[in-house]
């Protein structure tokens, strides 16, 4: 469950689901509400016909334009991470409020290029049993301290503040 101001900008949108999720952000990415995508900038036009620029809307602006009330993730287009955000409710604050936060998080982060919720899934299976072909290697990649049942919470949490903070604006000093 993760508390985010409307009108945060996608691409930092993003960054607060990979911390929220335990990512790395080193993979495309691009969040796709009603028949529109966004996702990072492509200046040079590589990519076609490719997702807006998900630094010029927020999430305000993309909710107003859809009309939705769930938007998709999607991440790491390779291993096909796909998440369905709902957006649960709509709150003014005090003003000078800019909350960004998480109040909860469940299970551990799968780790980077480990073949998607599939590969995931086998992952797990694997670990859970020594007689698996696949022990040792699940093993290797998950680590010896890895617990699916794990809560993440705190750790997540930290990393989500630790992105919002590089957007707090200082106070001035006067001149």
């Amino acid at each position: 469950w993760l508390i985010v101001p409307l009108k945060i900008r996608l691409d930092r949108l993003h960054e607060v689901l990979q911390a929220a999720i335990g990512w790395t952000n080193s993979h495309l990415w691009e969040i796709r509400i009603g028949d529109l995508g966004w996702g990072p900038a492509d200046p040079d036009g590589l990519f076609g016909d490719g997702p807006l620029d998900a630094r010029k809307t927020t999430l305000q602006q993309a909710l107003t334009q859809t009309g939705a009330k769930r938007f998709t993730y999607l991440y790491d287009f390779g291993d096909g991470w796909s998440h369905t955000v709902k957006l649960d409710k709509f709150e003014t604050l005090p003003a000078g409020v800019d909350a960004t936060f998480l109040v909860y998080a469940k299970g551990p982060c799968p780790p980077e290029d480990c073949g998607g919720p599939f590969g995931y899934t086998d992952l797990i299976d694997a670990l859970s049993d020594p007689a698996h072909e696949s022990h040792h290697d699940a093993f290797d990649i998950l680590g010896a301290r890895f617990n699916p049942n794990a809560d993440p919470t705190h750790d997540c949490r930290a990393a989500v503040e630790r992105t919002a903070s590089r957007w707090i604006r200082k106070p001035r000093k006067p001149r």
